[in-house]
């Protein structure tokens, strides 16, 4: 994997860049769907590529290996074969899944013993066999085994936590360098810089991870329930130890506020289930304000979702029909959602590189981000 820097905006931290992996490239800052069972929720991969423009997916490394299970992923030849993907797949180790499982896992130094939630079955998930699994799935880009701290966390346990995934990822990183890829192409490894919401965890977190030396870098345990200042405040410590040279990845951030806000501190990389959840629910991020399309000031709307944006789903519904299809039940309105979502996810992110570029990224964001907050 290659990371090239092409600029950075020079009233903030804001880069763009580009990733070139073997399933080809990511142009960034970039957005990522999250599809956590080979599948983003309601969306087809001709929609992904054709109406969201979306570089890269994600799949879960906990879902993929109880649901199908890495011997059918094996036999179709990976996960870009099994769904008919051809760009590049992140996979999450599994790692926030398990432990998110607290009453049904045990953790020890050499991993987690936890119940699936399909069938009660006892699974064992450590560093060496987590690398094995996502080399199965076949992602371009896999995370390290991490565990997650809860927030708040004391002291005591958060760097515990941290001491933990750092003797994990010095294992991942060991049998990452004794394994091969399985499909032709490279995968890379990055780790997760942990250590809660206490900056001397997450400078010790940071230094470690960018001691590795790995294709990228990723944040993780945050957007976890602390306050948005407290996880702007951790980011751009975080970001003040990660190499400038490697991508760094802000895992499970955000709202389209959160995600302008992160760039501008130095992140390239973001996922979040947001645009497909809250679309699901009826919550419509738009290039003018949030809208709750259930509401009954949509009832007699017929402007369109968002003329806004490059996106025919976004251009050809109107709000009133897409709040029809939300009080009747009807499975499209949850689909046309979640498109226009994450389109819109999309669209900010190609806007913001082309701030970048420009070198007015700063001023943009702070015109941007009040419009993107009105709730219409």
């Amino acid at each position: 994997m290659e990371f090239n820097l092409t600029a950075t905006d020079s009233a903030s931290s804001a880069r763009a860049g580009v990733i070139k992996t073997g399933h080809g490239e990511i142009e960034t800052p970039i957005f990522m769907p999250v599809g956590t069972v080979g599948s983003v929720k309601a969306v087809t991969q001709q929609q992904l590529k054709e109406e969201i423009k979306a570089e890269i997916i994600l799949g879960n490394t906990y879902h993929l290996y109880l649901r199908p299970g890495i011997d059918v992923l094996e036999q179709a030849g990976g996960l870009h074969k099994f769904n008919g993907w051809d760009k590049p797949i992140l996979t999450d180790s599994g790692g926030y899944q398990v432990f998110s499982l607290s009453n049904n896992r045990k953790l020890t130094e050499e991993g987690a013993l936890f119940q699936s939630h399909i069938d009660g079955s006892r699974h064992l998930f450590t560093p060496e066999n987590v690398i094995d699994i996502q080399r199965s799935i076949g992602a371009d880009i896999i995370m390290a085994f991490d565990e997650c701290p809860p927030y708040p966390s004391d002291y005591t346990y958060a760097r515990t936590s941290m001491e933990l995934t750092h003797r994990w990822l010095t294992r991942c990183v060991q049998h990452m360098g004794e394994t091969e890829p399985k499909y032709g192409y490279e995968q890379s490894l990055f780790p997760i810089v942990q250590g809660s919401t206490y900056k001397d965890l997450r400078k010790a977190s940071t230094e470690f991870i960018a001691s590795m030396g790995c294709d990228g870098n990723a944040i993780g345990g945050l957007s976890v329930g602390e306050p948005e200042e407290m996880m702007y405040e951790m980011c751009a410590h975080c970001c003040e130890y990660l190499p400038e040279d490697k991508p760094r990845y802000l895992m499970g951030v955000g709202t389209p506020w959160n995600i302008l806000e992160n760039i501008a501190l130095g992140i390239d990389m973001f996922d979040c289930v947001m645009p497909t959840r809250n679309g699901r629910n009826g919550m419509l991020f738009t290039s003018k304000g949030v809208i709750n399309i259930k509401n009954k000031k949509w009832e007699t709307d017929f402007s369109v979702i968002d003329d806004g944006i490059d996106c025919h789903t976004s251009n050809f519904y109107t709000k009133a029909y897409v709040r029809h299809l939300f009080a009747a039940n009807e499975i499209l309105g949850m689909q046309i959602a979640s498109i226009h979502n994450l389109a819109f996810y999309l669209h900010l992110v190609k806007q913001a590189r082309h701030h970048i570029l420009q070198g007015d990224y700063n001023t943009w964001k702070n015109e941007t981000i009040p419009v993107l907050k009105q709730r219409l």
